[in-house]
C-alpha cells in the first residue's frame, strides 16, 4: 500500500488511518476555515477542504500523496462548528438530543496520477440525552476541538438509535472510498 500525507492534525482522522493499516506521515497545514462565510453545510466542507489543500500545495509538492479532510456536524440545517467554551457545547449538544444528525465529510487525495474528491454524509438518529451524563461529558475535554462537539464513537455511541452511512465519514475520514486509490 502506497505511503500518504495526512494534511491534518487531527488524531481522530491518524487513528482510522492507523486502523487500516495505511502509512502516512502528518504534516498540518495552515488553513483558517473560520475565515468561510458559508451557511450551507456540503458548500462550506468541500470549500474548507479544498482551502486545506490549496495551503497544503503552496508549501510542497505531490512526490508523496496528499490527503486533506473537513468533516460539519449539522441538524436543525444548522452547521454546529466546534464549541468555543462549555457552554457553546451544551447548546450544540442539546441540538442533537433525540434528533437527527448529519455528519458530512469532504476529503481529497491528491497523487501524481490520480486525484479523488469525495463528499460523503453519514445520518443519525439520536436518543435524547441523559442530562447528568451530558454534564459528565462536558466536564472532560473530549468534546474539545470536535465538529459538533460530538464523538459518535465516544459519548454519543450509546445513545445511537439508528445510522447510516460508514462511521468512518462520521469520525472524520471515509476511508471506505480512500482504499482502492491506495492500491493502484
Amino acid at each position: 500500500m502506497k505511503p500518504l500525507i495526512l494534511a491534518s492534525s487531527s488524531l481522530t482522522r491518524a487513528q482510522i488511518l492507523d486502523a487500516f493499516g495505511i502509512p502516512f506521515t502528518q504534516r498540518a497545514c495552515d488553513f483558517d476555515e473560520e475565515s468561510l462565510r458559508i451557511s450551507n453545510p456540503a458548500h462550506f466542507v468541500y470549500h474548507a477542504t479544498k482551502g486545506k489543500m490549496q495551503s497544503y500545495l503552496e508549501k510542497w509538492d505531490v512526490q508523496t500523496p496528499v490527503l486533506c479532510a473537513d468533516t460539519v456536524v449539522t441538524a436543525h440545517g444548522e452547521i454546529l462548528r466546534k464549541a468555543k467554551d462549555k457552554e457553546d457545547a451544551r447548546r450544540i449538544l442539546e441540538k442533537q438530543s433525540g434528533n437527527k444528525v448529519s455528519i458530512l465529510t469532504c476529503m481529497m487525495y491528491k497523487s501524481s496520477e490520480y486525484e479523488l474528491i469525495d463528499l460523503s454524509s453519514t445520518d443519525y438518529l439520536f436518543l435524547p440525552f441523559d442530562v447528568g451524563e451530558l454534564d459528565k461529558y462536558l466536564e472532560g475535554d473530549e468534546w474539545m476541538g470536535k465538529a459538533g462537539a460530538c464523538m459518535v464513537e465516544g459519548f454519543c455511541k450509546k445513545y445511537i438509535k439508528e445510522v447510516v452511512g460508514f462511521e468512518s465519514t462520521a469520525m472524520g475520514l471515509c476511508v471506505e472510498k480512500l482504499m482502492p486509490f491506495l492500491t493502484k
